[in-house]
């Protein structure tokens, strides 16, 4: 299963419900404290019921809401590509469509409701029967669905599956099933089982942050193959094993010991009375010291710890993939989504652009789904426009924009940086001229705007004193001609004003 959106209310500062449309890979843009790693951490609530990164407390209500006297938060998240068959009851297989599970557009979606940062309750939101003879099967014992079955004469091939008894009242009303969305709770009652066996279809999640533990005495950072090794160590199957090794180790080493006794005891039993062999108990045993040596080092051996921020945090992000895909793996789980925020923090532009190329190859595996927050002009730009979310806030109402305002009339990742970073460059300088060029509205822009002097340089040689320019021209002759040093150079404050005086001038141009 895939995200397909996700929709958040009341949790710190979305207060409004906004709903937010998944791709493959995604990636939130925004200014500072926008609220872009709220999503991540909503989902990582949603997933991981407060047990992964993130956990879920009083101080997440929304303070607005919370002085009106609203403490209910609610994340929902509604999933496509969904399973072709699943089992609610027993062993018995049925499909989503079967069961009435899914809302009006197919989707399947689970909604976590949560009074004060408190305990979750589950609800699916279905298009599902709501008739007096047809409503709450899902809730209905076996008994129960069999009365049904006899009082109406219902034809049901099999009377002990409740699967096959549901659909078969379903198909006997189905004239009058009465399809409503409701939202059905699936935390009490029989229902519970049907929550406890959809938890099993979710996408694995893991969410790395921005502000993980970079320091010296981190475990992961030591080396996260010390860390793999707790991990590691930590299986079941493994515990039983080095118990039986360090049982049968513990039993020979009895041996030994009482044979030794026993040889000294011939020939010295007041110094074989006084000596006791002294073997550690089986759960004494330190098994991570015998690992203690792994390692993954570089040039000269120089231990992780002791390199340059950036390796740091290019070894534990990869660490994080590894580890997120081996738990995918072993608890057979059948989608990931990883969940990365600011992967460009402490890496080189040429890093950042090898980070976002290995994301987008990711991204396309079967199963996957990746989600980043980005303060990287940069990186941006290596992205195209369907991968991209604004995160904006007007007066308190937060919104995220997956089509971008377009206060441009042409596709722009210069005006994504803009609205985004508030980002100012000669290359969006550049293209916003560009664009009034072409459409033949120089004159008409230049019209009626203050001018300066600039001297221009001439083909020959010859400098032209003092032309008289509007700002735009003469930071556009500069961006052009820097061999031309006869000018006082433009300040990024006039670079500014100059894109502004621009953007508003393409506004004009726009129905």
């Amino acid at each position: 299963m895939k995200i397909k959106t996700i929709k958040i209310k009341n949790f710190r500062s979305y207060k409004d419900e906004v709903e937010i449309e998944f791709g493959d890979l995604t990636a939130f843009v925004g200014k500072n404290d926008i609220g872009k790693s709220t999503v991540l951490e909503a989902l990582d609530i949603f997933f991981n019921d407060s047990k992964g990164v993130i956990k879920l407390d009083k101080d997440d209500v929304n303070k607005q809401a919370l002085a009106e006297g609203d403490t209910e938060t609610v994340i929902s998240v509604c999933f496509e590509e969904l399973p072709t068959s699943i089992v609610i009851d027993s062993t018995n297989q049925t499909t989503l469509q079967d069961e009435y599970l899914l809302n009006s557009n197919n989707q399947l979606e689970i909604i976590k409701k949560y009074s004060n940062g408190g305990k979750e309750k589950v609800f699916v939101k279905a298009n599902h029967p709501t008739s007096n003879n047809c409503k709450d099967l899902l809730q209905k014992k076996n008994t129960e669905l069999q009365k049904i079955i006899k009082d109406h004469t219902v034809t049901c091939s099999n009377q002990t599956i409740n699967a096959v008894m549901r659909t078969a009242i379903w198909q006997h009303f189905s004239s009058d099933l009465q399809l409503q969305e409701i939202e059905i709770d699936v935390t009490k009652g029989d229902t519970k089982s049907i929550w406890d066996k959809l938890q099993a279809y979710l996408p694995l999640y893991s969410l790395f942050q921005s502000d993980r533990k970079n320091s010296d005495g981190d475990d992961e950072v030591q080396d996260p193959l010390k860390e793999a090794v707790k991990q590691i160590l930590n299986d079941a199957a493994l515990k039983a094993k080095f118990d039986e090794i360090a049982t049968e180790v513990k039993t020979k080493l009895q041996d030994v010991a009482s044979r030794t006794l026993a040889k000294i005891q011939e020939m010295n039993p007041e110094i074989a009375s006084s000596l006791n062999p002294v073997i550690p108990a089986t759960d004494s045993l330190k098994w991570t010291d015998v690992f203690k040596s792994v390692s993954i080092a570089g040039d000269e051996n120089i231990p992780i710890n002791k390199r340059g921020s950036g390796v740091k945090r290019l070894i534990l992000l990869n660490f994080f993939r590894a580890e997120a895909e081996r738990r995918k793996l072993a608890e057979n789980i059948p989608s990931i989504i990883y969940a990365v925020e600011e992967p460009e923090t402490s890496q080189h532009t040429e890093h950042q652009k090898k980070l976002i190329k290995a994301f987008l190859d990711l991204s396309n595996t079967p199963n996957t789904q990746v989600i980043i927050t980005t303060h990287s002009a940069a990186l941006v730009k290596e992205l195209e426009f369907q991968h991209l979310r604004l995160v904006k806030s007007d007066n308190s109402t937060k919104t995220i924009e997956k089509v971008l305002p377009n206060r441009l009339p042409y596709p722009s990742l210069n005006e994504v940086n803009f609205l985004a970073f508030s980002e100012i460059t000669e290359e969006y300088h550049n293209e916003l001229y560009g664009f009034i060029e072409l459409e033949g509205e120089m004159t008409n822009y230049r019209n009626g705007k203050p001018t300066m002097p600039y001297n221009k340089l001439k083909k020959d040689g010859v400098t032209i004193i003092n032309e008289n320019v509007v700002l735009t021209d003469y930071i556009r002759h500069q961006i052009h001609h820097p061999e031309n040093t006869h000018n006082t150079r433009y300040t990024f404050q006039q670079l500014k004003d100059s894109v502004d005086l621009m953007r508003n001038f393409i506004q004009t141009l726009t129905p």
